[in-house]
Protein backbone atom coordinates (compact mmCIF):
# COMPACT_ATOMS: atom_id res chain seq x y z
CA UNK A 1 0.00 0.00 0.00
CA UNK A 2 3.03 2.32 1.26
CA UNK A 3 4.72 1.75 -2.12
CA UNK A 4 1.41 2.46 -4.30
CA UNK A 5 0.89 5.66 -2.23
CA UNK A 6 4.82 7.02 -3.10
CA UNK A 7 3.64 6.35 -6.72
CA UNK A 8 0.66 8.33 -6.57
CA UNK A 9 1.95 11.05 -4.53
CA UNK A 10 5.87 11.29 -5.15
CA UNK A 11 8.29 13.17 -3.54
CA UNK A 12 9.94 15.54 -5.98
CA UNK A 13 8.14 17.95 -7.04
CA UNK A 14 6.41 17.66 -11.07
CA UNK A 15 8.81 18.84 -14.00
CA UNK A 16 7.28 22.39 -16.06
CA UNK A 17 5.18 22.00 -18.82
CA UNK A 18 6.84 22.09 -21.96
CA UNK A 19 5.94 25.57 -23.96
CA UNK A 20 4.77 24.82 -27.90
CA UNK A 21 7.53 26.37 -29.68
CA UNK A 22 4.76 28.62 -31.32
CA UNK A 23 4.59 30.35 -28.49
CA UNK A 24 7.92 30.20 -26.75
CA UNK A 25 9.01 32.25 -30.56
CA UNK A 26 6.25 34.72 -29.98
CA UNK A 27 7.26 35.49 -26.67
CA UNK A 28 10.88 36.52 -27.63
CA UNK A 29 9.54 38.58 -30.15
CA UNK A 30 7.54 40.57 -27.99
CA UNK A 31 10.65 41.00 -25.80
CA UNK A 32 13.06 41.91 -28.53
CA UNK A 33 10.40 44.74 -28.75
CA UNK A 34 10.27 45.98 -25.59
CA UNK A 35 7.20 44.81 -24.14
CA UNK A 36 6.43 42.75 -21.07
CA UNK A 37 3.60 41.94 -18.68
CA UNK A 38 4.37 44.84 -16.57
CA UNK A 39 4.78 47.53 -19.02
CA UNK A 40 2.08 49.01 -20.77
CA UNK A 41 1.24 49.03 -23.93
CA UNK A 42 3.42 52.05 -26.26
CA UNK A 43 1.24 53.17 -29.26
CA UNK A 44 3.69 53.83 -32.32
CA UNK A 45 4.24 57.19 -33.58
CA UNK A 46 4.90 56.96 -36.76
CA UNK A 47 1.30 55.11 -36.58
CA UNK A 48 -0.39 58.03 -34.42
CA UNK A 49 0.83 61.04 -36.82
CA UNK A 50 -0.73 58.90 -40.17
CA UNK A 51 -3.97 58.55 -37.87
CA UNK A 52 -3.81 62.11 -37.09
CA UNK A 53 -3.32 63.20 -40.83
CA UNK A 54 -5.96 60.87 -42.27
CA UNK A 55 -8.57 61.83 -39.61
CA UNK A 56 -7.25 65.27 -40.26
CA UNK A 57 -8.26 65.25 -43.85
CA UNK A 58 -11.62 63.89 -43.15
CA UNK A 59 -12.42 67.27 -40.99
CA UNK A 60 -10.91 69.12 -43.78
CA UNK A 61 -14.02 68.22 -46.31
CA UNK A 62 -16.76 70.35 -44.88
CA UNK A 63 -14.24 73.21 -43.39
CA UNK A 64 -13.09 73.46 -47.23
CA UNK A 65 -17.36 73.79 -48.23
CA UNK A 66 -17.91 76.14 -45.64
CA UNK A 67 -14.80 78.02 -46.42
CA UNK A 68 -16.00 78.78 -50.46
CA UNK A 69 -19.62 79.70 -49.14
CA UNK A 70 -17.88 82.10 -46.98
CA UNK A 71 -15.81 83.28 -49.64
CA UNK A 72 -18.58 84.30 -51.98
CA UNK A 73 -21.36 85.17 -50.09
CA UNK A 74 -23.09 86.16 -53.17
CA UNK A 75 -24.16 82.81 -53.82
CA UNK A 76 -27.63 81.99 -52.97
CA UNK A 77 -27.65 79.85 -49.78
CA UNK A 78 -31.47 77.98 -51.27
CA UNK A 79 -32.93 77.24 -55.01
CA UNK A 80 -36.38 79.34 -54.40
CA UNK A 81 -37.24 81.22 -57.03
CA UNK A 82 -40.39 83.01 -56.37
CA UNK A 83 -41.45 86.31 -56.38
CA UNK A 84 -40.44 88.48 -53.45
CA UNK A 85 -41.48 91.69 -51.61
CA UNK A 86 -38.25 92.88 -52.51
CA UNK A 87 -36.52 92.62 -55.74
CA UNK A 88 -32.98 93.86 -57.25
CA UNK A 89 -32.64 94.91 -60.61
CA UNK A 90 -29.39 95.66 -63.27
CA UNK A 91 -29.65 96.62 -66.71
CA UNK A 92 -26.32 96.47 -69.52
CA UNK A 93 -26.60 98.87 -72.36
CA UNK A 94 -25.01 99.17 -75.78
CA UNK A 95 -24.86 101.64 -77.78
CA UNK A 96 -27.46 103.24 -80.69
CA UNK A 97 -27.60 106.26 -82.71
CA UNK A 98 -23.99 107.52 -82.96
CA UNK A 99 -22.36 105.57 -80.30
CA UNK A 100 -23.18 107.62 -77.05
CA UNK A 101 -27.24 106.92 -76.58
CA UNK A 102 -27.87 103.56 -74.25
CA UNK A 103 -29.95 101.89 -75.06
CA UNK A 104 -30.94 98.60 -73.46
CA UNK A 105 -29.08 95.19 -73.97
CA UNK A 106 -29.90 92.99 -70.87
CA UNK A 107 -31.75 93.41 -68.12
CA UNK A 108 -31.35 90.84 -64.65
CA UNK A 109 -33.59 90.94 -61.68
CA UNK A 110 -33.12 88.43 -58.45
CA UNK A 111 -34.90 87.74 -55.50
CA UNK A 112 -34.64 88.58 -52.16
CA UNK A 113 -32.30 85.57 -51.91
CA UNK A 114 -30.12 86.32 -54.72
CA UNK A 115 -32.41 83.51 -57.25
CA UNK A 116 -32.81 84.74 -60.55
CA UNK A 117 -36.68 85.20 -61.75
CA UNK A 118 -36.00 87.05 -64.78
CA UNK A 119 -32.66 87.02 -67.22
CA UNK A 120 -33.43 88.54 -70.85
CA UNK A 121 -31.49 90.15 -73.43
CA UNK A 122 -33.00 92.86 -75.29
CA UNK A 123 -32.94 93.72 -78.62
CA UNK A 124 -33.07 97.13 -79.07
CA UNK A 125 -35.75 99.70 -81.30
CA UNK A 126 -32.55 101.07 -83.07
CA UNK A 127 -29.70 99.53 -84.55
CA UNK A 128 -26.81 98.43 -82.20
CA UNK A 129 -23.44 100.38 -83.29
CA UNK A 130 -21.72 99.91 -80.40
CA UNK A 131 -21.89 96.53 -77.62
CA UNK A 132 -19.80 97.78 -75.26
CA UNK A 133 -18.59 94.28 -74.55
CA UNK A 134 -15.75 94.98 -72.61
CA UNK A 135 -18.15 96.40 -69.91
CA UNK A 136 -21.95 95.18 -70.70
CA UNK A 137 -20.24 91.38 -71.63
CA UNK A 138 -22.77 91.76 -74.52
CA UNK A 139 -22.30 90.33 -78.14
CA UNK A 140 -23.77 90.23 -81.08
CA UNK A 141 -24.94 86.79 -80.77
CA UNK A 142 -26.58 87.49 -77.74
CA UNK A 143 -28.94 89.68 -79.39
CA UNK A 144 -29.94 87.64 -82.43
CA UNK A 145 -32.51 85.80 -81.08
CA UNK A 146 -33.28 88.39 -78.20
CA UNK A 147 -36.36 89.13 -76.95
CA UNK A 148 -38.52 92.82 -78.47
CA UNK A 149 -37.77 95.65 -75.98
CA UNK A 150 -41.83 96.17 -75.68
CA UNK A 151 -41.77 92.23 -74.36
CA UNK A 152 -39.53 92.89 -71.89
CA UNK A 153 -40.29 96.22 -70.90
CA UNK A 154 -44.23 95.02 -70.19
CA UNK A 155 -42.74 92.01 -68.09
CA UNK A 156 -40.15 93.88 -65.78
CA UNK A 157 -43.54 96.19 -65.33
CA UNK A 158 -45.26 93.68 -64.35
CA UNK A 159 -42.31 91.94 -61.86
CA UNK A 160 -41.63 95.50 -60.05
CA UNK A 161 -45.18 96.98 -59.71
CA UNK A 162 -45.53 97.49 -56.08
CA UNK A 163 -42.60 95.95 -54.45
CA UNK A 164 -39.73 97.69 -53.05
CA UNK A 165 -37.11 98.11 -56.26
CA UNK A 166 -32.98 97.37 -54.78
CA UNK A 167 -30.39 98.43 -56.98
CA UNK A 168 -27.38 101.00 -57.98
CA UNK A 169 -28.00 104.34 -59.82
CA UNK A 170 -31.37 102.52 -60.24
CA UNK A 171 -32.15 105.87 -62.23
CA UNK A 172 -30.57 105.04 -65.07
CA UNK A 173 -31.56 101.42 -65.18
CA UNK A 174 -35.49 102.83 -65.15
CA UNK A 175 -34.28 105.25 -67.90
CA UNK A 176 -33.54 103.18 -70.63
CA UNK A 177 -36.48 100.77 -69.50
CA UNK A 178 -38.82 103.88 -70.40
CA UNK A 179 -40.50 103.27 -66.90
CA UNK A 180 -40.78 105.18 -63.53
CA UNK A 181 -41.74 103.50 -59.70
CA UNK A 182 -42.52 104.81 -57.03
CA UNK A 183 -40.14 106.80 -55.18
CA UNK A 184 -40.59 105.82 -51.81
CA UNK A 185 -40.05 101.94 -52.59
CA UNK A 186 -36.98 102.27 -54.67
CA UNK A 187 -34.05 101.51 -52.47
CA UNK A 188 -31.04 102.87 -54.43
CA UNK A 189 -27.07 101.25 -53.19
CA UNK A 190 -25.71 104.83 -54.70
CA UNK A 191 -27.49 107.21 -52.46
CA UNK A 192 -27.88 104.96 -49.08
CA UNK A 193 -26.05 107.98 -46.79
CA UNK A 194 -23.97 105.17 -44.58
CA UNK A 195 -22.57 104.01 -48.02
CA UNK A 196 -21.50 107.42 -48.87
CA UNK A 197 -17.77 109.34 -48.33
CA UNK A 198 -18.24 112.50 -47.39
CA UNK A 199 -21.86 112.71 -50.00
CA UNK A 200 -19.83 111.44 -52.81
CA UNK A 201 -21.41 107.87 -54.31
CA UNK A 202 -19.40 105.20 -54.43
CA UNK A 203 -18.92 102.53 -57.31
CA UNK A 204 -21.10 99.11 -56.77
CA UNK A 205 -17.38 97.51 -56.87
CA UNK A 206 -15.98 99.63 -53.97
CA UNK A 207 -19.22 99.28 -52.42
CA UNK A 208 -18.99 95.03 -52.68
CA UNK A 209 -15.41 95.34 -51.81
CA UNK A 210 -15.78 97.11 -48.55
CA UNK A 211 -18.69 96.01 -47.09
CA UNK A 212 -19.32 92.10 -48.62
CA UNK A 213 -15.44 91.52 -48.63
CA UNK A 214 -15.95 90.40 -52.24
CA UNK A 215 -14.90 91.08 -55.83
CA UNK A 216 -16.83 91.91 -58.95
CA UNK A 217 -16.76 93.86 -62.26
CA UNK A 218 -13.43 92.69 -63.31
CA UNK A 219 -13.50 93.43 -66.37
CA UNK A 220 -16.98 92.40 -68.23
CA UNK A 221 -19.92 93.35 -66.03
CA UNK A 222 -22.52 90.55 -64.86
CA UNK A 223 -25.88 91.62 -64.46
CA UNK A 224 -26.78 88.47 -61.87
CA UNK A 225 -23.68 89.42 -59.97
CA UNK A 226 -23.85 93.07 -59.60
CA UNK A 227 -27.85 92.46 -58.90
CA UNK A 228 -27.13 89.95 -56.14
CA UNK A 229 -24.50 92.30 -54.64
CA UNK A 230 -27.08 95.32 -54.63
CA UNK A 231 -29.35 92.86 -53.00
CA UNK A 232 -27.11 91.69 -50.45
CA UNK A 233 -26.32 95.24 -49.46
CA UNK A 234 -29.59 96.01 -48.65
CA UNK A 235 -31.03 93.19 -46.86
CA UNK A 236 -27.44 93.19 -44.67
CA UNK A 237 -28.85 97.04 -43.80
CA UNK A 238 -32.55 96.58 -44.30
CA UNK A 239 -33.56 97.04 -40.56
CA UNK A 240 -32.17 100.97 -40.27
CA UNK A 241 -32.39 101.47 -44.10
CA UNK A 242 -36.25 100.94 -43.48
CA UNK A 243 -36.15 102.88 -40.35
CA UNK A 244 -34.51 106.11 -42.28
CA UNK A 245 -37.00 105.56 -44.71
CA UNK A 246 -40.18 106.08 -42.95
CA UNK A 247 -38.33 108.72 -40.88
CA UNK A 248 -37.69 110.51 -44.59
CA UNK A 249 -41.39 110.12 -44.99
CA UNK A 250 -42.35 111.68 -41.38
CA UNK A 251 -40.29 114.38 -42.05
CA UNK A 252 -41.44 115.25 -45.46
CA UNK A 253 -45.34 114.99 -44.10
CA UNK A 254 -44.43 117.54 -41.57
CA UNK A 255 -43.32 119.99 -44.09
CA UNK A 256 -46.42 119.75 -45.88
CA UNK A 257 -48.48 120.68 -43.01
CA UNK A 258 -45.94 123.63 -42.05
CA UNK A 259 -46.39 125.11 -45.27
CA UNK A 260 -48.27 129.33 -44.45
CA UNK A 261 -51.58 129.32 -45.61
CA UNK A 262 -52.94 132.20 -47.01
CA UNK A 263 -53.45 134.79 -44.41
CA UNK A 264 -57.34 136.68 -43.74
CA UNK A 265 -56.20 140.01 -45.47
CA UNK A 266 -54.79 138.38 -48.49
CA UNK A 267 -58.04 136.56 -49.09
CA UNK A 268 -59.92 139.71 -48.59
CA UNK A 269 -57.67 141.71 -50.80
CA UNK A 270 -58.22 139.56 -53.85
CA UNK A 271 -61.73 139.29 -53.07
CA UNK A 272 -62.39 143.10 -53.65
CA UNK A 273 -60.19 143.00 -57.19
CA UNK A 274 -62.21 140.97 -58.29
CA UNK A 275 -65.38 142.94 -57.55
CA UNK A 276 -63.63 146.23 -58.50
CA UNK A 277 -62.59 144.25 -61.99
CA UNK A 278 -66.01 142.71 -62.54
CA UNK A 279 -67.92 146.37 -61.98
Amino acid sequence: MESEQKKKNPKNPTKPLQLNPNWAQLQLQLKSNGFNKSSKFKKDPDAESNNNSILGKRKERPDAESDDSKLNPLIPTNDDCSLTNVVAMDCEMVGVGQGNKSALGRVTLVNKWGNVIYDEFVRPVERVVDFRTNISGIRPRDLRKAKDFRVVQKKVAELIDGRILVGHALHNDLKVLLLTHQKKDLRDTSEYQPFLKENRRKSLQHLAAEFLGVEIQNGEHCPIQDSRAAMLLYMRNSKQWEKSVKDQIRRELKQKKRKPKKKPKEKDALNLNRASAAS
